[in-house]
């Protein structure tokens, strides 16, 4: 049972990283069979508020390291100036230096479900749009997705290029 409680915490504590702001507790996420199978129906509803606190001080704690992480991230990129900025920098504009778009990995990951029309989301919790109407069956399949010049992004589906362009929502 300790071992079903435990595999329960680790798979909501996964996820909560991506949850919303307030935890609604683990009656409200696991299915009944679920419940029944972690063991949780022979808790007492005291010990099910600690495990769920317990869920909400991890989410939080992951939440502020992260916040932390992005700040630093954030303070680093604008504490390092560039000399001689060029007009577009001076402007705000984006640079477009296509130096680099070669080396960056390809990220590949499982398509897990449609969210929308054009919509898809990954394995890793990741949601992308297509510009253009996407015409393939993306569910359950190992995709690819590949840097192109300017900050663009391309879709491989079984090996082959699509040439259908595709942006990150989240």
């Amino acid at each position: 049972m300790k071992t079903l409680l435990f595999t329960a915490v680790l798979l909501l504590t996964t996820g909560l990283a991506s949850a919303q702001s307030s935890f609604p507790g683990l009656k409200a996420i696991l299915s009944e069979a679920e419940w029944k199978r972690a063991g949780l129906d022979k808790l007492s509803p005291d010990q099910i508020g600690v495990i769920d606190a317990a869920l909400i001080r991890h989410q939080a704690g992951a939440t502020a390291t992260l916040r932390n992480q992005l700040a630093e991230a954030r303070t680093a990129a604008t504490a390092t100036p560039k000399p001689n900025p060029g007009v577009l920098e001076r402007f705000g504009l984006p640079l477009f230096d296509d130096a680099d778009w070669r080396t960056l990995p390809p990220l590949r990951a499982k398509v897990v479900k449609w969210e929308g029309g054009n919509r898809f989301k990954l394995d890793n919790n990741q949601v992308w749009e297509g510009y253009e109407p996407i015409t393939y069956e993306l569910v359950g399949k190992e995709i690819e997705i590949q840097a192109r010049p300017h900050g663009q992004f391309a879709l491989v589906v079984d090996g082959a290029n699509t040439t259908l362009r595709v942006m990150r929502l989240r």
